[in-house]
């Protein structure tokens, strides 16, 4: 049988450190299968039977250079995240520090370069940059060298190192210049520059990563760390989570999380199960009805019998599902660090070439010109345009996408949004309101009636008192007796309503089997209003007095007043809508008729919901997955981009990549819009960072100089870089002003 398990990696900051990763755990005799993905910094590892051994792993991936954490899975977790939230403490720490010394660095060497003093001051100030704030650029090139291969770090080690090397020698040895009769510059506040762009470039990337786990430890806090389990003397003793076994019989009090499944053993009770079903409405729980772990116990006391417990719990196969779904993804960076692999060898390849046919044929100021020719490539090159291309549209996709409602979480979502063919949606929370309301009455106009409703609606703990209650004080607030009604033989009938005597008249509440078992009878007038309200999927409630039907109440979660023209506007663009609800048929399809949706599917549990994306998928099909349930989060990750409903669960918040701040369902097509704009920003960035590569290295090794004899400065070089780097940021706010 083969095993799968997700471990979190430290130290990875590129595509080439993913690949290294990658190569150290395939290494490991027995892996079979390793895909290490960089936006959530973690490894999954494939290997049969159970004999691999962490330890194993740990240390090839630390021979490799980088950590693997092997603690157990909540652990884990944990740790990696508070490794990920103090590396991007200390990056920003490190950012502002670049700031401020950079700042006066470059005033001092534009306006006092030629002072005496100059030199000196711009290496004390450029120092501490270069080496200490930049000093991990310098260990990942190392370590890269090390491993035989090169990435972006590596070229700004170079290009920093060389540029401050060369300027050290500058300020110590004038001489050597002076005597060639060469003006001795230095370029401290080009390599300051250089190390405070990329950091910029890398902390908005790590701002963009953050938080990646926040999902997974969210849907591990929905289990109880604790217990209450009957001993043999049948008291309840507290116990820890772990120790639960099958068959063990556990005490589940009013309000309490239900922590394993089971089935109820005694009591009733009506339990909140919308985490798994997305359903809204609590359902009655009474002997030998099913209990899921995640779920929360309304009023009543239970007594439940474990049958399944630890990873054998939906909940748990939910947390791994989203892992693994979580874990599959890469972001678009990843393409930057790709072309990176092959345009750093090529640039220092430029860089000494340029220097060697300087040194060949240059005449009498070879070695000085071949010099500043190998630093001036490498400075003119140094990728931070590249680095920021990305980050910098995202951030701006991002504030755009706030502006309309949409928070956005990465460049990946962005990126596939634009190719989407197919959107799933969930109902219940979605397309509807997400909570139950009374959407039409008869007979409430009875004074008599609707005070006898409320005084018993007000006592009652079903989930549907509640909603009837602010209808009846909000609509008829000269009819409440309320509290102040006599209320005498109060009877609570689970699954069924309510009886008791108001006021000396004898009352029922409740559904059509409760007016049976009484002997009351329905007209023909009253059934006709049932059918209508059902054949709209709508719940009715019954209020009758010992002979008659004296007022009928329709309650439904009404459908969002934007969900018609937002699906309208999907399906004119050429896109398949489809929703999937954990609800019946019979309220699915008068939904699924009211917004225009012809395929709908009903009765869902949440692996349901992720298999259909799946298929989808199978068939072709780029799905969007839009839901605001905990009960979503399986297909959310599983979705080729996962929107999630803003006054929803935290843990679909977390697991998509995209959340619409409100309700309203239009800015989904507007986070289309959106995607397409922003990755068009992506590629102008891209170009123009590569562009100033492509015209600027040739030019910088001296390509013109036979022509012309012109050579560019170092300082020029460091200008066009910064240039490049000011147009990727400029066309980046452009979006500011792009109307979706």
């Amino acid at each position: 049988m083969s095993t799968k398990r997700t471990y979190p990696v430290t130290g990875m900051t590129c595509a080439s450190c993913v690949l290294s990763v990658e190569k150290a755990l395939k290494a490991v005799p027995g892996v079979e299968a390793v895909n290490v993905n960089l936006a959530t910094n973690t490894a999954q590892v494939s290997w049969q039977g159970n004999a691999m051994s962490d330890a194993w792993l740990q240390a090839a991936v630390e021979r490799a250079g980088y950590g693997l954490i092997v603690a157990d899975e909540s652990d884990a977790l944990a740790e990696a995240e508070s490794a990920q939230a103090a590396h991007l403490a200390a990056l920003k720490r490190r950012l502002w520090a670049s700031i401020v010394l950079s700042v006066p660095l470059v005033i001092v060497g534009m306006a006092y370069m030629h002072a005496p003093w100059s030199p000196w001051l711009q290496w004390l100030l450029a120092t501490p940059v270069v080496l200490v704030f930049g000093g991990p650029f310098f260990v990942n090139a190392w370590r890269q060298a090390r491993h035989r291969s090169a990435n972006m770090d590596t070229l700004v080690a170079l290009s920093t190192g060389v540029s401050y090397v060369f300027s050290v020698f500058n300020t110590v040895n004038p001489s050597f210049w002076t005597a060639l009769g060469l003006e001795p510059h230095v370029y401290f506040e080009a390599a300051a520059v250089v190390i405070t762009l990329i950091l910029l470039g890398k902390y908005l990337e790590e701002r963009a990563k953050a938080g990646t786990g926040g999902a997974i430890r969210k849907l591990m806090g929905l289990q109880p760390k604790t217990v209450m389990r009957i001993i043999e003397d049948g008291t309840p003793q507290e116990v820890p989570i772990a120790e639960v076994n099958v068959d063990d019989v556990l005490l589940v009090r009013p309000g309490e999380r239900i922590a394993v499944d089971g089935v109820v053993v005694d009591g009733e009770s009506y339990v909140d199960e919308s985490a798994i079903t997305g359903e809204p409405v609590p359902v009655a729980k009474v002997i030998g009805a099913r209990l899921l772990a995640g779920t929360i116990n309304q009023k009543g006391s239970l007594r439940m019998r474990a049958d399944k417990v630890g990873a054998a719990t939906l909940l748990a196969q939910i947390v791994r599902t989203v892992q693994e779904a979580q874990g599959s993804k890469a972001p678009v960076q990843r393409m930057v660090d790709r072309i990176a692999a092959v345009f750093v060898p090529v640039v220092m390849g430029i860089a000494l070439l340029s220097a060697v046919l300087w040194w060949t044929l240059g005449g009498e100021h070879a070695f000085t010109q071949g010099l500043l020719a190998m630093v001036t490539v490498l400075v003119i090159a140094c990728p931070c345009a590249l680095g920021l291309a990305t980050p910098t549209a995202i951030m701006a996709g991002m504030g755009k996408g706030a502006e309309h409602g949409m928070l956005i979480k990465d460049a990946e979502s962005l990126e596939r949004a634009r190719r989407i063919t197919a959107v799933v949606l969930d109902k219940t929370g979605t397309i509807t309101e997400g909570r139950p309301n009374v959407v039409e009455e008869v007979g409430l106009n009875d004074r008599e009636a609707s005070a006898a409703l409320l005084a018993m609606e007000v006592r009652s703990e079903h989930p549907l008192a509640d909603p009837i209650v602010q209808y009846i004080l909000q609509t008829f607030p000269a009819h409440g007796a309320g509290e102040g009604a006599v209320v005498e033989g109060f009877e609570s009938r689970t699954g069924m309503g309510v009886r008791a005597t108001v006021n000396g008249t004898r009352w029922l509440v409740g559904n059509r089997r409760m007016l049976e078992e009484n002997g009351v009878a329905i007209s023909a007038e009253w059934r006709d209003h049932e059918k209508r309200w059902q054949e709209a999927a709508h719940t009715v409630i019954w209020l009758a007095d010992a002979q008659r039907v004296r007022a009928a109440v329709a309650i439904a979660d009404r459908i969002k007043p934007t969900a018609a023209a937002a699906i309208a506007r999907l399906q004119q663009a050429g896109i398949h809508v489809y929703m999937q609800t954990g609800d019946a048929r019979r309220t699915a399809q008068a939904v699924a008729r009211a917004v225009g949706i012809t395929d709908f599917r009903s009765e869902v549990l949440p692996k349901d919901k992720a298999a259909f994306v799946s298929g989808l998928q199978q068939m072709g099909h780029v799905v969007a997955m839009v839901g605001d349930g905990i009960n979503d989060s399986e297909a959310l990750a599983r979705a080729d981009v996962s929107i999630a409903m803003g006054r929803g669960s935290d843990i679909a918040m977390d697991v998509a990549q995209m959340t619409l701040i409100g309700t309203d369902l239009n800015a989904i097509p507007r986070a289309l819009a959106l995607s397409r704009r922003t990755v068009s920003l992506i590629r102008q960035n891209l170009f123009w960072a590569f562009f100033y590569n492509v015209l600027g290295i040739p030019i910088a090794a001296g390509a013109l100089y036979p022509i012309n004899g012109f050579l560019l400065d170092p300082m020029l070089a460091g200008a066009a870089m910064a240039l490049s780097s000011v147009s990727v940021v400029s066309n980046s706010l452009r979006l500011r002003w792009v109307r979706l």
